[in-house]
């Protein structure tokens, strides 16, 4: 199929209940709806809404989201996939204060590929290939709409890095009580090995980003680097795989 008008695509004859909208330009719920005007039962945004949805989905975290009547759903960003696993974990086990968030990610295609201007941002006009760029990432705070409890009370950036694939978030937040390296990483391995099997993933090796490619876990906590000061200020570590779904 080859067409740029989501309305005129043949979803009804096709018998399609899925949309995966995953082009990254429609991302309007006036857009999305164009899907189910075609004839599909639901479509899944694979990036953050540029509206207010009813269901902004990380699984894992907010499962229950989803209700039988939900028809366009966001699962959010591949970052907030990555972190919001770890912030439950950690609000959950010990209560979260607030926290600053530092994605290392992969270099995108709406980067450039040599200087040239680009009118929303400065940095990104340079060149992806050879700088670390420093941007925006609506991550930490898009894990506000996925944990409601914590709106507010996590912001961030990103650091755009000349790797092709493969990406890590650092986490560092306050928590409520005193804390351990080993009470983090045993409360990180117990849902990486109970309710969020198969999301997040427990990992005890010297792992770098070329390692995690192609892992379809949501976020690869690395154990190795779990550091706590004064008690409650923790970091944890976590990698993911940008482009994978």
């Amino acid at each position: 199929l080859s067409e740029r008008d989501p309305e005129k695509l043949p979803w009804r004859e096709l018998g399609v209940d899925y949309v995966i909208e995953s082009s990254g330009v429609f991302r309007h719920i006036a857009d999305l709806e164009k899907h189910l005007v075609a004839g599909a039962g639901r479509v899944l945004l694979t990036v953050p809404s540029k509206d207010p949805l009813p269901a902004t989905l990380v699984m894992g975290v907010n499962d229950d989201v989803v209700k039988k009547d939900t028809r366009i759903i966001s699962n959010a960003s591949c970052t907030t996939n990555c972190a919001a696993p770890l912030v439950k974990v950690l609000n959950d086990s010990f209560g979260l204060r607030r926290g600053l968030l530092t994605t290392v990610h992969a270099y995108t295609s709406g980067q450039r590929l040599i200087d040239s201007p680009n009118s929303g941002d400065p940095r990104r006009s340079r060149n992806a290939a050879t700088n670390i760029v420093p941007t925006s990432t609506g991550a930490a705070k898009a894990i506000g709409l996925v944990i409601p409890a914590l709106a507010g009370k996590l912001d961030g950036l990103a650091m755009r890095v000349p790797v092709a694939d493969g990406s890590v978030v650092d986490l560092v937040a306050e928590l409520d009580r005193n804390v351990t390296v080993e009470e983090i990483n045993a409360a990180m391995r117990a849902a990486a090995e109970g309710t969020m099997r198969g999301i997040l993933s427990y990992s005890t090796a010297p792992i770098v980003s070329s390692d995690i490619i192609g892992n379809s876990h949501s976020s690869i906590f690395d154990s190795e680097l779990t550091q706590v000061l004064e008690g409650n200020l923790v970091k944890v570590v976590s990698w993911y795989d940008n482009e994978w779904g």
